[in-house]
Protein backbone atom coordinates (compact mmCIF):
# COMPACT_ATOMS: atom_id res chain seq x y z
CA UNK A 1 0.00 0.00 0.00
CA UNK A 2 1.81 3.29 -1.37
CA UNK A 3 2.59 6.05 1.25
CA UNK A 4 0.51 8.41 -0.58
CA UNK A 5 -3.06 6.58 -0.43
CA UNK A 6 -2.56 3.98 2.34
CA UNK A 7 -5.53 5.68 4.23
CA UNK A 8 -7.86 5.72 0.83
CA UNK A 9 -11.63 5.05 1.64
CA UNK A 10 -11.72 1.43 1.75
CA UNK A 11 -15.57 0.32 0.45
CA UNK A 12 -16.02 2.01 -3.17
CA UNK A 13 -19.41 3.67 -3.43
CA UNK A 14 -22.26 2.35 -5.72
CA UNK A 15 -22.79 4.23 -9.15
CA UNK A 16 -26.56 5.75 -9.97
CA UNK A 17 -27.58 2.66 -11.88
CA UNK A 18 -26.31 0.35 -9.38
CA UNK A 19 -28.15 2.24 -6.27
CA UNK A 20 -31.36 2.63 -8.22
CA UNK A 21 -30.97 -1.38 -9.49
CA UNK A 22 -30.12 -2.12 -5.57
CA UNK A 23 -33.13 -0.66 -4.43
CA UNK A 24 -35.54 -2.26 -6.91
CA UNK A 25 -34.65 -5.49 -5.23
CA UNK A 26 -36.23 -4.42 -2.01
CA UNK A 27 -39.56 -5.93 -0.94
CA UNK A 28 -41.22 -3.44 1.01
CA UNK A 29 -42.36 -5.49 3.69
CA UNK A 30 -45.74 -4.54 5.32
CA UNK A 31 -44.00 -5.03 9.08
CA UNK A 32 -40.19 -4.21 7.93
CA UNK A 33 -38.02 -5.92 10.11
CA UNK A 34 -35.18 -3.76 9.23
CA UNK A 35 -36.45 -0.78 10.59
CA UNK A 36 -36.84 -2.35 13.63
CA UNK A 37 -33.40 -3.69 13.79
CA UNK A 38 -32.26 0.17 13.15
CA UNK A 39 -31.66 1.80 16.58
CA UNK A 40 -32.90 5.21 15.35
CA UNK A 41 -35.99 3.90 13.54
CA UNK A 42 -34.76 5.31 10.17
CA UNK A 43 -38.24 4.92 7.90
CA UNK A 44 -35.93 2.37 5.99
CA UNK A 45 -38.30 0.98 3.07
CA UNK A 46 -39.89 3.96 2.22
CA UNK A 47 -36.86 5.67 1.07
CA UNK A 48 -35.70 3.13 -0.36
CA UNK A 49 -38.89 2.69 -2.31
CA UNK A 50 -38.22 7.15 -3.55
CA UNK A 51 -34.49 5.75 -4.61
CA UNK A 52 -35.89 2.97 -6.50
CA UNK A 53 -38.23 5.26 -8.17
CA UNK A 54 -34.81 8.17 -8.90
CA UNK A 55 -36.93 10.45 -6.37
CA UNK A 56 -33.23 11.36 -4.73
CA UNK A 57 -34.90 14.31 -2.91
CA UNK A 58 -37.95 12.63 -1.47
CA UNK A 59 -35.27 9.87 -0.07
CA UNK A 60 -33.03 12.37 1.67
CA UNK A 61 -36.11 14.09 3.00
CA UNK A 62 -37.26 11.15 4.63
CA UNK A 63 -34.05 10.36 5.60
CA UNK A 64 -33.90 13.66 7.30
CA UNK A 65 -36.76 12.94 9.72
CA UNK A 66 -34.73 10.31 11.69
CA UNK A 67 -31.30 10.68 10.50
CA UNK A 68 -28.69 13.92 10.80
CA UNK A 69 -25.88 11.76 9.90
CA UNK A 70 -26.70 9.82 7.16
CA UNK A 71 -23.30 9.74 5.68
CA UNK A 72 -21.75 8.92 8.71
CA UNK A 73 -23.97 6.29 9.68
CA UNK A 74 -24.27 4.44 5.75
CA UNK A 75 -20.12 4.14 6.79
CA UNK A 76 -19.64 3.51 10.14
CA UNK A 77 -23.12 1.74 11.42
CA UNK A 78 -23.28 -1.87 12.33
CA UNK A 79 -25.37 -2.81 9.52
CA UNK A 80 -25.06 -6.27 10.22
CA UNK A 81 -26.23 -6.44 13.56
CA UNK A 82 -28.88 -4.28 13.23
CA UNK A 83 -30.94 -3.03 9.70
CA UNK A 84 -29.03 -5.67 7.36
CA UNK A 85 -29.05 -8.47 9.81
CA UNK A 86 -32.69 -7.68 9.91
CA UNK A 87 -33.62 -8.14 6.48
CA UNK A 88 -35.57 -11.27 5.45
CA UNK A 89 -33.71 -11.53 2.96
CA UNK A 90 -30.52 -12.06 4.89
CA UNK A 91 -32.00 -15.42 5.79
CA UNK A 92 -30.84 -16.42 2.08
CA UNK A 93 -27.57 -14.76 2.48
CA UNK A 94 -28.61 -11.49 -0.18
CA UNK A 95 -29.88 -9.04 2.05
CA UNK A 96 -30.37 -5.46 0.93
CA UNK A 97 -27.09 -3.38 1.26
CA UNK A 98 -28.87 -0.54 3.34
CA UNK A 99 -25.83 1.19 4.51
CA UNK A 100 -24.47 1.09 0.95
CA UNK A 101 -27.27 2.85 -0.19
CA UNK A 102 -27.72 5.45 2.30
CA UNK A 103 -24.43 6.28 1.89
CA UNK A 104 -25.23 6.98 -1.78
CA UNK A 105 -28.50 8.91 -1.30
CA UNK A 106 -26.60 11.18 1.28
CA UNK A 107 -23.46 11.59 -1.11
CA UNK A 108 -25.20 12.37 -4.28
CA UNK A 109 -28.10 14.46 -1.96
CA UNK A 110 -24.22 16.58 -1.01
CA UNK A 111 -22.97 16.67 -4.48
CA UNK A 112 -26.20 17.76 -5.88
CA UNK A 113 -26.99 20.33 -3.71
CA UNK A 114 -30.60 18.84 -3.43
CA UNK A 115 -31.51 19.35 0.15
CA UNK A 116 -32.30 23.22 1.07
CA UNK A 117 -34.07 23.01 4.05
CA UNK A 118 -36.48 26.06 5.81
CA UNK A 119 -34.57 27.17 8.96
CA UNK A 120 -37.46 27.96 11.57
CA UNK A 121 -37.39 31.54 13.45
CA UNK A 122 -34.87 29.78 16.53
CA UNK A 123 -37.59 31.55 19.25
CA UNK A 124 -38.26 28.60 21.35
CA UNK A 125 -35.17 28.49 23.77
CA UNK A 126 -30.97 28.41 24.05
CA UNK A 127 -29.20 25.75 24.42
CA UNK A 128 -25.80 24.61 24.95
CA UNK A 129 -24.06 21.74 23.47
CA UNK A 130 -20.83 20.58 25.08
CA UNK A 131 -18.69 18.34 22.41
CA UNK A 132 -19.64 17.75 18.91
CA UNK A 133 -19.58 14.13 18.50
CA UNK A 134 -22.27 12.07 17.16
CA UNK A 135 -24.83 12.55 20.63
CA UNK A 136 -24.02 16.78 20.09
CA UNK A 137 -24.77 17.02 16.45
CA UNK A 138 -27.43 15.13 17.05
CA UNK A 139 -29.13 17.16 19.95
CA UNK A 140 -28.01 19.74 18.20
CA UNK A 141 -29.48 19.16 14.74
CA UNK A 142 -32.98 18.05 16.11
CA UNK A 143 -33.29 21.09 18.42
CA UNK A 144 -32.69 23.80 15.92
CA UNK A 145 -34.93 22.06 13.35
CA UNK A 146 -37.72 22.77 16.08
CA UNK A 147 -36.91 26.30 16.57
CA UNK A 148 -34.05 26.32 19.45
CA UNK A 149 -30.94 28.18 18.94
CA UNK A 150 -28.06 26.14 19.64
CA UNK A 151 -24.43 26.73 20.53
CA UNK A 152 -21.58 23.81 20.27
CA UNK A 153 -18.82 24.22 22.37
CA UNK A 154 -16.32 21.75 21.54
CA UNK A 155 -12.36 21.68 22.87
CA UNK A 156 -10.64 20.53 19.82
CA UNK A 157 -9.76 22.67 16.43
CA UNK A 158 -12.65 21.23 14.58
CA UNK A 159 -15.91 19.70 15.39
CA UNK A 160 -17.02 16.16 15.12
CA UNK A 161 -15.12 14.46 18.35
CA UNK A 162 -15.04 10.81 17.57
CA UNK A 163 -15.88 10.66 14.16
CA UNK A 164 -13.37 13.62 13.47
CA UNK A 165 -10.47 12.01 15.96
CA UNK A 166 -11.56 8.53 16.96
CA UNK A 167 -12.64 6.92 13.31
CA UNK A 168 -10.07 5.62 10.65
CA UNK A 169 -9.83 7.88 7.21
CA UNK A 170 -10.03 4.87 5.40
CA UNK A 171 -13.65 3.70 6.75
CA UNK A 172 -15.23 7.49 7.70
CA UNK A 173 -13.35 10.56 5.34
CA UNK A 174 -13.34 13.78 7.18
CA UNK A 175 -14.60 15.30 4.20
CA UNK A 176 -17.65 13.27 5.18
CA UNK A 177 -17.67 14.36 8.69
CA UNK A 178 -17.17 18.24 7.66
CA UNK A 179 -19.55 17.96 5.05
CA UNK A 180 -22.41 16.39 7.33
CA UNK A 181 -21.39 19.27 10.35
CA UNK A 182 -21.53 21.91 7.62
CA UNK A 183 -25.33 20.84 7.44
CA UNK A 184 -26.31 20.86 10.80
CA UNK A 185 -24.15 24.16 10.35
CA UNK A 186 -26.48 25.83 7.91
CA UNK A 187 -29.54 24.73 10.19
CA UNK A 188 -28.40 27.94 12.39
CA UNK A 189 -26.34 26.27 15.16
CA UNK A 190 -23.63 28.38 15.94
CA UNK A 191 -19.70 26.61 16.78
CA UNK A 192 -17.41 27.51 19.38
CA UNK A 193 -13.89 25.62 19.02
CA UNK A 194 -11.12 25.28 20.74
CA UNK A 195 -13.20 26.35 23.56
CA UNK A 196 -12.98 23.92 26.66
CA UNK A 197 -16.13 23.54 28.99
CA UNK A 198 -14.44 23.25 32.56
CA UNK A 199 -11.43 25.16 31.75
CA UNK A 200 -12.20 28.27 30.12
CA UNK A 201 -15.17 28.46 31.21
CA UNK A 202 -18.47 26.26 33.48
CA UNK A 203 -21.36 25.00 33.50
CA UNK A 204 -22.60 28.02 35.54
CA UNK A 205 -20.87 30.36 33.11
CA UNK A 206 -23.19 29.23 30.27
CA UNK A 207 -26.04 29.46 32.48
CA UNK A 208 -25.58 34.04 33.27
CA UNK A 209 -24.97 33.42 29.10
CA UNK A 210 -28.62 33.09 29.04
CA UNK A 211 -29.10 29.43 28.20
CA UNK A 212 -31.85 27.50 28.86
CA UNK A 213 -30.77 24.31 29.01
CA UNK A 214 -27.15 22.96 28.76
CA UNK A 215 -26.53 19.13 26.96
CA UNK A 216 -23.25 17.25 28.06
CA UNK A 217 -22.15 15.15 25.26
CA UNK A 218 -18.35 14.77 26.24
CA UNK A 219 -17.88 10.91 25.32
CA UNK A 220 -15.11 9.46 27.63
CA UNK A 221 -11.51 10.37 27.03
CA UNK A 222 -9.77 8.95 29.90
CA UNK A 223 -8.33 5.36 28.62
CA UNK A 224 -8.79 2.32 30.95
CA UNK A 225 -6.17 0.73 31.96
CA UNK A 226 -5.43 -2.98 32.50
CA UNK A 227 -3.58 -3.82 35.54
CA UNK A 228 0.21 -5.41 33.47
CA UNK A 229 3.18 -5.02 34.88
CA UNK A 230 5.71 -2.16 32.75
CA UNK A 231 2.18 -1.11 31.75
CA UNK A 232 3.52 2.67 32.56
CA UNK A 233 6.24 2.49 29.78
CA UNK A 234 6.10 5.31 26.87
CA UNK A 235 6.00 2.49 24.25
CA UNK A 236 2.56 1.43 25.85
CA UNK A 237 -0.47 3.76 23.51
CA UNK A 238 -3.69 4.47 24.48
CA UNK A 239 -5.66 3.47 20.92
CA UNK A 240 -8.09 6.28 21.25
CA UNK A 241 -4.67 9.07 21.62
CA UNK A 242 -2.82 6.47 19.00
CA UNK A 243 -6.23 6.84 16.62
CA UNK A 244 -6.10 10.58 17.23
CA UNK A 245 -2.38 11.04 16.90
CA UNK A 246 -2.84 9.48 13.43
CA UNK A 247 -5.74 11.78 12.40
CA UNK A 248 -3.95 15.01 13.39
CA UNK A 249 -0.73 13.51 11.29
CA UNK A 250 -2.94 13.08 8.44
CA UNK A 251 -4.42 16.26 8.30
CA UNK A 252 -0.91 17.77 8.76
CA UNK A 253 -1.06 19.26 12.30
CA UNK A 254 1.70 17.33 13.52
CA UNK A 255 5.30 15.32 12.58
CA UNK A 256 4.97 11.77 11.81
CA UNK A 257 7.69 11.07 14.58
CA UNK A 258 4.79 12.24 16.67
CA UNK A 259 2.74 9.20 15.76
CA UNK A 260 5.22 6.48 17.46
CA UNK A 261 3.43 3.79 16.01
CA UNK A 262 4.73 2.33 12.93
CA UNK A 263 7.80 2.24 10.90
CA UNK A 264 8.46 -1.30 10.72
CA UNK A 265 7.30 -2.16 14.91
CA UNK A 266 5.58 -5.33 15.76
CA UNK A 267 3.15 -4.42 17.51
CA UNK A 268 0.45 -5.81 19.71
CA UNK A 269 -3.12 -4.32 20.19
CA UNK A 270 -5.31 -5.76 23.41
CA UNK A 271 -8.53 -5.72 23.18
CA UNK A 272 -11.56 -6.66 20.01
CA UNK A 273 -14.08 -3.79 19.85
CA UNK A 274 -14.06 -1.70 16.58
CA UNK A 275 -11.57 0.42 18.22
CA UNK A 276 -8.87 -1.89 18.12
CA UNK A 277 -9.64 -3.09 14.88
CA UNK A 278 -9.25 0.07 13.64
CA UNK A 279 -5.88 0.55 15.99
CA UNK A 280 -4.62 -2.72 14.61
CA UNK A 281 -5.45 -1.76 10.77
CA UNK A 282 -4.10 1.97 10.89
CA UNK A 283 -0.82 0.29 12.61
CA UNK A 284 -0.34 -1.54 9.47
CA UNK A 285 -0.90 1.69 7.03
CA UNK A 286 1.72 3.05 9.04
CA UNK A 287 4.01 0.99 8.36
CA UNK A 288 4.20 -1.74 11.35
CA UNK A 289 5.96 -4.90 10.57
CA UNK A 290 3.55 -7.13 12.72
CA UNK A 291 0.46 -6.39 13.96
CA UNK A 292 -1.03 -9.02 16.74
CA UNK A 293 -4.59 -8.91 18.00
CA UNK A 294 -4.50 -10.70 21.83
CA UNK A 295 -7.83 -11.06 23.00
CA UNK A 296 -8.99 -12.78 26.27
CA UNK A 297 -11.96 -14.62 24.68
CA UNK A 298 -12.99 -16.32 21.11
CA UNK A 299 -13.77 -14.77 17.75
CA UNK A 300 -17.63 -15.42 18.73
CA UNK A 301 -17.31 -13.28 21.85
CA UNK A 302 -15.74 -10.19 20.05
CA UNK A 303 -17.28 -7.03 20.33
CA UNK A 304 -15.87 -5.90 16.72
CA UNK A 305 -18.07 -6.52 14.09
CA UNK A 306 -17.29 -9.50 12.12
CA UNK A 307 -17.10 -7.77 8.40
CA UNK A 308 -14.45 -5.14 10.47
CA UNK A 309 -12.55 -8.23 11.70
CA UNK A 310 -12.91 -10.06 7.87
CA UNK A 311 -10.69 -6.61 6.20
CA UNK A 312 -8.13 -6.90 9.15
CA UNK A 313 -7.33 -10.39 8.31
CA UNK A 314 -7.02 -9.25 4.91
CA UNK A 315 -5.00 -6.58 5.68
CA UNK A 316 -2.31 -8.95 7.35
CA UNK A 317 -3.55 -8.42 11.18
CA UNK A 318 -2.67 -11.53 13.14
CA UNK A 319 -5.18 -12.31 16.13
CA UNK A 320 -4.18 -14.43 19.26
CA UNK A 321 -7.78 -15.91 20.61
CA UNK A 322 -8.05 -16.70 24.40
CA UNK A 323 -4.51 -15.30 25.14
CA UNK A 324 -3.48 -12.69 27.23
CA UNK A 325 -0.46 -10.15 27.78
CA UNK A 326 0.80 -10.47 31.21
CA UNK A 327 3.95 -8.97 31.20
CA UNK A 328 5.84 -6.05 29.33
CA UNK A 329 9.25 -5.78 29.34
CA UNK A 330 11.05 -2.55 28.26
CA UNK A 331 14.21 -1.78 26.00
CA UNK A 332 14.85 1.67 26.29
CA UNK A 333 13.01 5.14 25.83
CA UNK A 334 10.84 4.31 22.69
CA UNK A 335 10.76 1.05 22.11
CA UNK A 336 9.85 -2.48 24.25
CA UNK A 337 12.00 -5.30 24.40
CA UNK A 338 9.22 -7.79 24.81
CA UNK A 339 6.09 -9.06 26.00
CA UNK A 340 4.87 -12.77 28.04
CA UNK A 341 1.71 -13.93 26.13
CA UNK A 342 -0.20 -16.55 27.76
CA UNK A 343 -2.95 -18.39 25.60
CA UNK A 344 -5.19 -20.59 27.57
CA UNK A 345 -3.76 -24.39 27.61
CA UNK A 346 -0.51 -23.61 26.83
CA UNK A 347 2.77 -22.26 28.54
CA UNK A 348 3.87 -18.80 28.56
CA UNK A 349 5.57 -17.57 26.04
CA UNK A 350 8.54 -14.20 25.60
CA UNK A 351 7.51 -12.59 22.30
CA UNK A 352 9.75 -9.65 20.77
CA UNK A 353 7.66 -6.99 20.81
CA UNK A 354 8.38 -2.90 20.19
CA UNK A 355 4.58 -1.25 20.97
CA UNK A 356 1.45 -2.75 23.02
CA UNK A 357 -1.66 -0.82 22.08
CA UNK A 358 -4.33 -0.75 24.89
CA UNK A 359 -7.95 -0.78 23.22
CA UNK A 360 -9.72 -1.76 26.45
CA UNK A 361 -12.87 1.08 26.99
CA UNK A 362 -12.57 4.38 28.18
CA UNK A 363 -14.49 6.63 31.10
CA UNK A 364 -15.78 10.01 31.21
CA UNK A 365 -13.06 13.07 31.80
CA UNK A 366 -14.56 14.68 35.10
CA UNK A 367 -13.75 17.81 34.11
CA UNK A 368 -17.26 19.63 33.88
CA UNK A 369 -18.42 18.08 37.18
CA UNK A 370 -15.70 19.06 39.28
CA UNK A 371 -16.08 22.68 38.09
CA UNK A 372 -19.66 22.93 39.05
CA UNK A 373 -22.38 21.67 41.97
CA UNK A 374 -25.20 19.19 41.60
CA UNK A 375 -24.26 17.04 38.87
CA UNK A 376 -23.92 13.73 40.50
CA UNK A 377 -21.96 10.14 38.91
CA UNK A 378 -21.75 6.68 39.60
CA UNK A 379 -18.39 4.99 41.15
CA UNK A 380 -17.51 5.14 37.70
CA UNK A 381 -17.71 8.41 36.88
CA UNK A 382 -20.66 8.29 34.54
CA UNK A 383 -23.46 11.37 34.84
CA UNK A 384 -26.74 10.10 36.74
CA UNK A 385 -29.53 11.22 34.23
CA UNK A 386 -33.41 10.59 35.04
CA UNK A 387 -36.49 8.95 32.84
CA UNK A 388 -38.58 11.72 32.95
CA UNK A 389 -37.12 14.42 31.68
CA UNK A 390 -35.20 12.04 29.78
CA UNK A 391 -31.42 12.86 29.78
CA UNK A 392 -31.67 15.79 32.62
CA UNK A 393 -28.91 15.23 35.58
CA UNK A 394 -29.32 15.86 39.34
CA UNK A 395 -28.98 19.23 38.50
CA UNK A 396 -31.90 21.79 37.12
CA UNK A 397 -31.30 22.23 33.40
CA UNK A 398 -28.25 20.04 32.83
CA UNK A 399 -28.55 16.98 30.45
CA UNK A 400 -26.49 14.23 29.45
CA UNK A 401 -26.60 11.55 27.05
CA UNK A 402 -24.19 9.53 24.81
CA UNK A 403 -21.40 7.77 25.96
CA UNK A 404 -20.69 10.36 29.24
CA UNK A 405 -23.99 8.37 30.44
CA UNK A 406 -22.99 5.34 30.13
CA UNK A 407 -25.93 3.79 27.73
CA UNK A 408 -24.16 3.85 24.15
CA UNK A 409 -21.82 1.59 22.32
CA UNK A 410 -21.61 3.15 19.05
CA UNK A 411 -22.04 6.08 16.87
CA UNK A 412 -26.09 5.34 15.89
CA UNK A 413 -26.59 4.03 19.95
CA UNK A 414 -24.99 7.76 21.05
CA UNK A 415 -27.52 9.24 18.27
CA UNK A 416 -30.72 6.97 19.63
CA UNK A 417 -30.30 8.06 23.18
CA UNK A 418 -29.20 11.80 21.62
CA UNK A 419 -32.84 11.97 20.20
CA UNK A 420 -34.81 10.98 23.57
CA UNK A 421 -32.67 13.78 25.26
CA UNK A 422 -33.42 16.21 22.52
CA UNK A 423 -37.22 15.34 22.97
CA UNK A 424 -36.74 16.05 27.24
CA UNK A 425 -34.85 18.94 26.73
CA UNK A 426 -37.63 20.04 24.02
CA UNK A 427 -40.29 19.55 26.97
CA UNK A 428 -38.11 20.53 29.44
CA UNK A 429 -37.49 23.99 28.32
CA UNK A 430 -41.06 24.92 26.45
CA UNK A 431 -42.18 23.93 30.34
CA UNK A 432 -39.89 26.59 32.16
CA UNK A 433 -40.95 28.94 29.76
CA UNK A 434 -44.70 28.49 29.83
CA UNK A 435 -44.35 28.56 34.18
CA UNK A 436 -41.94 31.67 33.20
CA UNK A 437 -45.30 33.78 31.34
CA UNK A 438 -47.84 32.06 34.32
CA UNK A 439 -45.72 34.34 36.81
CA UNK A 440 -45.18 37.14 35.09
Amino acid sequence: MSQDNQFKEVNESYTLPEAVREAQRCLHCKVPACKKGCPISNDIPDWIAELAKGNFGNAMHIINNRSNLPAVCGRVCGHERQCEGNCVLARKGEHINIGKLERFVADFDSDAGLTHEAIPEKSRGRVAVIGSGPAGLTIAGDLARKGFAVEIFEMESEPGGVLMYGIPEYRLPKEVVRREIKKIENLGVMFHLNTTVGEQLTVDDLFKRGFDAIFMGTGTGVPKRLNISGNNHPAVRQAIRYLRRVSLYESGLIDRSEVIVGNGDRVFVIGCGNTAIDAARTAIRMGSSEVTVVYHRTVDQMKALRSEYEDAVNEGVKFLWNTSITNIEALDGEHLRSVTVETEGEPPRIVPADHVVMAVGSAPAARIVSTTTGIEVDDKGYVLTRDNPYGMSTRKGVFAGGDVSNRPATVVHAMRDAKQVAEGIERYVDAIKLLAAIDH
